[in-house]
């Protein structure tokens, strides 16, 4: 069974570790006037372990861009390689579209 992820899979992802990048955040600034040696010891193992994984969203972020660009310029390529092939695409899509709207 393939392992990979699709791409509107990482884009949820990348959605839901922001949001909990986020959250983390936000608990960190709510328990700043907490003390103890214990709490202060778990701020900064929190603290690393958002930065990393900033850095591991945001390279997942590229890579995804990367790949949007890439596929952007194959069907770019593809429809100036064959413009004809791409314009009876086009209206098969529209086609079908425009019978789908119209049975409602």
């Amino acid at each position: 069974m393939a392992q990979e992820l699709t791409a509107a899979n990482k884009e949820k992802l990348v959605s839901d570790m922001k949001v909990v990048i986020s959250d983390a955040e936000e608990i960190l600034r709510a328990t700043a006037g907490a003390a103890g040696e214990k709490m202060g010891e778990m701020r900064a193992k929190i603290e690393a372990s958002l930065r990393d994984a900033k850095l591991r969203l945001a390279d997942a972020e590229a890579a995804l861009v990367d790949k949007a660009k890439a596929a952007a310029n194959a069907t770019d390529d593809f429809v100036h390689d064959h413009p004809w092939q791409a314009v009876g695409v086009g209206a098969a899509v529209g086609l079908v579209i425009g019978v789908l709207i119209g049975r409602r």
